[in-house]
């Protein structure tokens, strides 16, 4: 990355975390991926339970192989041959996890966190339920307002994602949310997390780098 947009960049991000602390959310601005792993560890506990949402994110910047190294109990919402039911118990064990672990669609300068799920667990999770959560985030996910945050869902997020689960809706073909209504749709529950009661509940870790969708 020029040395220029990696500046506009970490200023951009060090603005959205003033805005999160002022929402009563802890920001965090890491290097790489190893910062990102020693941050976690501070602020998590070893042997503690801890789940996911759904998240390329986690994947890319390698958050779900160290849940899986053997320090947490993790409710591993990717393990192989889990049955419907098998993941309906797990998304409800979540909610008495220690910590949350999920990227976001979108978080707006303002600090405002913007989410769009189809079955509505990881954003439930996210308002309510675990003792901490932690958002893993690129600066792509920065947008201006929440009007950006609801283009950005609709061109971006949607499309990839329904590309990637080969879902039947209009917006895997034509790359752009249509507002269908197929029975396949994933966009069903919109959230905006304005605001955190619970101090020190909500960590959102930075890397000025594109990650996920």
């Amino acid at each position: 990355m020029d040395k220029y947009v990696a500046w506009v960049n970490e200023t951009k991000i060090q603005n959205t975390i003033k805005a999160l602390e002022n929402n009563n959310m802890k920001g965090y601005l890491v290097n790489n991926k190893d910062e990102l792993i020693k941050i976690i560890d501070a602020i998590t506990t070893e042997g503690d339970t801890v789940s996911c949402g759904g998240s390329m994110t986690l994947f890319e910047t390698g958050v779900i192989d160290h849940l899986r190294s053997g320090r947490f109990n993790f409710l591993d919402r990717y393990e192989g041959n889990l049955s419907k039911d098998d993941l309906k118990e797990l998304y409800r064990k979540t909610f008495s996890a220690d910590a949350f672990f999920t990227s976001t669609n979108a978080i707006t300068e303002n600090g405002e966190l913007y989410n769009v799920d189809g079955n509505g667990n990881r954003v439930a999770a996210m308002l309510y339920g675990p003792d901490k959560v932690i958002v893993v985030t690129g600066v792509n996910k920065i947008v201006k307002d929440i009007n950006e945050a609801v283009e950005r869902n609709k061109s971006m997020c949607a499309p990839a994602n329904a590309k990637r689960l080969d879902t039947n809706t209009p917006c895997k073909i034509k790359g752009h949310c249509m507002d269908c209504n197929s029975s396949d749709r994933i966009c069903c529950e919109y959230t905006v997390i304005k605001r955190q009661r619970t101090a020190d509940r909500i960590h959102v870790i930075f890397l000025n780098e594109s990650f996920g969708y």
